[in-house]
């Protein structure tokens, strides 16, 4: 059995949506800033486990979201309890056990942190198996409880508010392995910016109202918004920071097609500076995401959500909206008269940002990576892990035995 490096923590990720892999680069930056001695090691567990099928399957499932996503949301009801259907689905975890067990004897960490749910459902396999008993913490990046983020061998979970905490309890998980921190988001989102040094940076225009666009860089506004005649019918003219993220076909296209638009337009691709943009905004229209609405937050940048997809896009629309740090807009003509109208209802906003203000847990990544140190100050016994699978635990039935090598050679 191979004993643990004690001052690495080993972060997992995967990208089928960029809210996974942005957590996990807040809670590497909170490692290094808190705990100089403790060395954090970031992984795209999915991409790296399957290289060839991830590129195919990250696509079906963008495609998947903007084809049929009534079919996504029955999904999502439909496993969202712990059931039979639940069970079969979370079978697919096996994949990617030998994988796990490769990576976990090559780094050795001394904790590992999920924050994606299937890279979760692996790593409670694997204890479950007695193939390693390295404790491992789950980051859930959206305020839901579904139930693939819900494993038996889970060490800890890092939740993103009070509500998201309220619905463990519910599943009987013990308050002493929930932490509500709120979700990670980078330090960059944190300080109050000069927007006039921003303003000049990026060429913008200080007297115009400024609405920031976000969560169209895969597609998933459609058609029915990001077009010439429903922006000219915003009554106000108005500076439009739109972000297309990698999607440079729908920027290529927007150049085009809002040339002559009225409102000041600005077209970025994918950027690292989304908090000097969100810095010079009034508003920001976006996809309600975990961590970009949590960013928002943070920034206490009032917010339209956008046509929530079926899932943990309406569960999240919900808690910001009852929170009244957000308003919800369905179908364009909708959204066009709620930019138009909070343009004009300065004191609704000034309430919008308070209420940002009022839930916002700027300080989510430095509080979860404590509640992390202290998890692994708290391992007293010898930790290990069975490399390639061979040493096994001694187990009483010999049936158990048989049965967990078997799904190791199948799914190796």
């Amino acid at each position: 059995m191979s004993k643990v490096t004690k001052n690495k923590i080993l972060i997992l990720s995967g990208t089928f949506g960029q809210g996974h892999l942005q957590a996990a680069k807040a809670l590497e930056e909170a490692v290094q800033l808190c705990f100089p001695n403790v060395q954090p090691v970031v992984f795209d567990f999915i991409a790296w486990a399957h290289p060839h099928m991830y590129p195919i399957s990250n696509y079906l499932y963008i495609k998947g979201l903007k084809v049929f996503p009534q079919l996504y949301g029955f999904f999502y009801q439909k496993t969202h309890p712990k059931s039979v259907f639940s069970t079969r689905i979370q079978s697919l975890f096996f994949v990617g056990l030998r994988k796990m067990l490769q990576l976990l004897e090559k780094e050795k960490p001394a904790v590992v942190v999920s924050t994606h749910p299937f890279v979760s459902g692996i790593l409670s396999k694997l204890k479950e198996y007695g193939l390693t008993n390295i404790p491992f913490v789950t980051v859930i990046t959206d305020h839901t409880d579904h139930s693939c983020w819900i494993h038996p061998f889970t060490d800890l979970y890092i939740v993103g508010s009070n509500e998201g905490k309220k619905r463990l309890l519910r599943r009987n998980i013990p308050e002493e392995k929930i932490a509500s921190t709120g979700i990670p988001i980078q330090t960059k989102f944190l300080f109050p910016y000069k927007r006039d040094e921003f303003i000049v940076k990026h060429g913008l225009d200080a007297e115009l109202p400024t609405v920031l666009i976000m969560g169209g860089g895969d597609g998933l506004f459609g058609k029915g918004f990001l077009n010439l005649p429903t922006l000219e019918s915003i009554p106000e003219t108005l500076q439009l920071i739109i972000l297309c993220g990698r999607n440079q076909k729908l920027k290529q296209k927007l150049e085009l097609e809002l040339k002559q638009s009225k409102h000041r337009i600005h077209l970025f691709s994918y950027v690292e500076y989304v908090h000097e943009l969100m810095a010079v905004s009034d508003i920001i229209i976006t996809k309600p995401g975990g961590v970009t609405t949590s960013e928002a937050l943070a920034m206490e940048l009032p917010m339209i959500l956008y046509h929530p997809l079926p899932g943990q896009e309406q569960e999240n629309a919900r808690y910001l909206t009852k929170s009244g740090a957000a308003i919800l807009s369905e179908n364009p003509d909708d959204l066009i008269y709620q930019i138009s109208n909070l343009i004009k209802n300065k004191p609704l906003l000034l309430k919008m940002k308070k209420n940002s203000e009022r839930i916002q847990k700027k300080a989510a990544a430095f509080d979860a990576v404590l509640a992390i140190y202290q998890l692994m100050a708290m391992t007293s016994h010898p930790t290990y892990i069975v490399a390639n699978g061979l040493q096994l635990k001694k187990r009483k039935s010999a049936r158990f035995f048989k049965k967990r090598t078997s799904i190791l050679h199948i799914n190796g």
